[in-house]
Formats: C-alpha cells, structure tokens, sequence
C-alpha cells in the first residue's frame, strides 16, 4: 500500500511516498517559498529535480506534488489512484486532539482555530489539507498531532503558576512538541533493547535546529521542555529557551519592541545565532568555536550544559531512567554534544564510551560503556514512518 506522507509549513510543504509493504521511501521532497515565488525540489529513483515553480498557495504546491510523482523521469506511479492514503504532521493539537484521527472538514476548522496558540505552523497546515482534499477528494487523510504524545502529562507538569483561569479560558498551559520524534524513538530503544517501553524509563533528547526532551516513564511522557510554544526549554538554533519573563518585559522596553516584535526576537534572532554571533547552525557554531570564537565556544558550552541539566532533572522525576536517547541532527550526528551532555554524570549511573561515540553518525547505536548503570543510545528518528504507520492503522480499521 502506497501512503503519502506530508508535513506542511506556513510556506512550505515536505512529503514522502511510502510503500508500505516493506516501508521503502519512493520519493520525497519538498515545495518551499508559497505565498512567496515557488520552488520544488523532488528526488526519487536516484533523481534529483530542483525547479522555480509559483506557489501562490498550498494548492499549487499540492498540485505540483502530484504532478512530479507522475510525470517526468523522476516519477514513481502512474496514476493518483495508486495512493491509497495521506497521513499529516500537525504540529499544535492543543488539549482537543489527544491521538491520529481521520480528516473532515470539522477536524480542519478545529486545526485552524488552533492557529492562535501556534500561527507559525497551524493556518498553513489546515491550508494543506484543504488543498489536498481539494486534488485528492476520495483518499483517506489522517492528521497526526506532535502534541498527542504528550497528552499524558498530568496537571502538575503542564500547568504553569499562572492564574488558574488562564488555563481555564485561555487554555494557557505546557503542550510540549516533536511528540511524533519522542514517540518514535523511545519505541526504537526498547525494541533495540530487546523489552517493552511499558517497562522502561527512557528520557529522549530530541537535538536539532528546534531541541527538545522529553521523559518518558513507562511508555507514557510525564514532562517534557518545550511548554506552550515550542520557544520554551532548551537553547535552540534561533529560539532563546526558557527565560525569566521578567527579562523578557525588560529587553522589550529597552528595544520599544511591540510584542509581535518582541516574540520574532526571541523566536528568529536568538539562540546559538544570537549568542554566538555567528549562526543559527550547530556545524557552523562548532567550526567557529573550534577556530578559537569564544562567543561560538560560550554557545556550545550552554547547550550541552543545558541538556545535562535537563536529563538530571527528568531521571529525578522519574527516580531513575533505564536509557537516555539522543536524536535530531545534532543528537545523531554531533559527538561532542552527546559527550559534554553525559560527562561526569556517573553519580547518575551515565557513562559513555568515549571513543565509541566519536565513530557514531545517524546510526542505531548503543554508546554507554560497559559499566554504565544506564545505557545511552543514538537513535535516528524517522517521523514520517511513524505518521505512516498511524495513518496504515487508522484506515485499515
């Protein structure tokens, strides 16, 4: 079975084609720059096509989509018949999604009128799925929600110290997200590790441009960093992470920031970017401090004290953990964040094989030593499979 997988942006639209019955990725892509000019770029079958398309909106994207899957060298079906389903990362569910549902004009409208508490990502998604509906009217759709995973939180993680009735009118609370990626690789490492994860503690290091980590006690996740935007938490590419709100009303008034200026500060011009100086790019960061930039060095130092932090307090949370997880692009690939992240931690039972962990890039790897209490692990997360995965099970019931 053929499930198409696509995760919409504000301005852009990422896919992949599935093939379910060995789940091999045909093609994939992504059409980038809507509502601005246009541009896809589409590999499948050992191809690569790049080309300037306009995209006035995610119709025209979608449409494109189709049109590169069909036609050209590069393309992998025949026909929009072969497709026989199309599951969709959203990434806001608020407190009304709590798992994978199928698709309906209602589930849309509730999508968009999410839009409030996460405008970057919700109005373009429900634009996508309008626009698929819209080419593709008689397949399946499902929407898989980055927040369901951490749906199980309970009330004295999620709340924050405001007012109650914020939470109660306003919905103010702790959402977390890359719910998909936890979910999907703390599955991974008990399968790895030959158990159930209803019988493990595992904390989840989800590592990239946006950082996140999660606790996950017994399969369920009991805390989580990001809050209720994915600003809070860790120092992220251009996200500042967790800050005292009081900083935040005084950097506003020092600036004359609007707060719609303010948030684009915090959200654009912050993080490794704006304490180094340098980028918003771990490599680029790395290089720089490597070259000597103490700015550079300062930034990494921060992250990977930031992720130590974070793993301590969980494993506290938990009283323990069996493994810590690392994942992203910077948790698959960056040895020396893994390594300042578990480095005399072994008060807490953590110790990695240095050497090993040097040697492990985006590969399924068990780095703890031999000794360590609890074992770490590189995990490469795959997101769309997941969503695969969910969308195969919803419609096959």
């Amino acid at each position: 079975m053929l499930i198409l997988v696509v995760n919409a942006g504000s301005s852009s639209l990422k896919y992949q084609l599935l093939d379910m019955d060995d789940e091999s990725v045909l093609a994939k892509g992504n059409c980038d720059r809507i509502g601005i000019d246009g541009h896809i770029s589409h590999k499948a079958k050992g191809i690569s096509v790049e080309e300037d398309v306009s995209f006035p909106t995610h119709t025209e994207a979608f449409a494109k989509l189709v049109s590169v899957l069909t036609e050209g060298d590069a393309k992998v079906i025949d026909s929009l018949d072969q497709i026989k389903a199309i599951g969709n990362r959203i990434v806001q569910g608020g407190d009304v999604f709590s798992e994978t549902v199928l698709v309906d004009d209602e589930v849309i409208d509730k999508i968009d009128a999410l839009a409030e508490i996460a405008p970057v990502h919700n109005h373009g998604a429900a634009l996508a799925l309008r626009a698929c509906k819209s080419v593709m009217p008689n397949v399946p759709m499902t929407v898989v929600f980055d927040t369901a995973f951490h749906q199980t939180m309970p009330e004295k993680a999620y709340l924050f110290g405001l007012p109650y009735e914020d939470f109660e009118k306003y919905h103010v609370r702790k959402y977390g997200f890359h719910g998909t990626s936890h979910r999907f690789v703390s599955a991974a490492v008990a399968e790895a590790m030959g158990k159930d994860r209803k019988d493990l503690k595992i904390v989840t290091c989800h590592l990239g441009n946006g950082s996140s980590i999660s606790a996950v006690e017994y399969g369920k996740v009991i805390d989580t960093t990001m809050g209720f935007t994915p600003l809070d938490g860790l120092l992220m590419g251009t996200r500042c992470g967790a800050v005292d709100p009081s900083a935040v009303t005084y950097v506003m008034e020092k600036h004359g920031f609007t707060p719609a200026e303010m948030a684009e500060y915090m959200n654009k011009k912050s993080g490794l970017l704006g304490i180094s100086g340098v980028s918003s790019d771990n490599r680029d960061v790395s290089k720089a401090a490597a070259e000597g930039n103490q700015r550079a060095e300062l930034a990494n130092s921060m992250l990977k004290y930031q992720v130590k932090k974070y793993i301590g307090a969980f494993m506290a949370a938990m009283n323990g953990a069996d493994a810590i997880v690392f994942t992203g692009g910077i948790g698959e690939n960056d040895w020396p964040t893994r390594q300042g992240a578990c480095e005399n931690m072994e008060a807490l039972g953590i110790k990695i094989d240095t050497e090993l962990n040097k040697t492990v890039r985006g590969k399924l790897t068990k780095i703890s030593a031999p000794d360590s209490k609890v074992e770490v692990w590189v995990v490469p997360t795959n997101e769309e499979l997941l969503i695969a995965r969910d969308t195969l099970e919803l419609i096959s019931k």
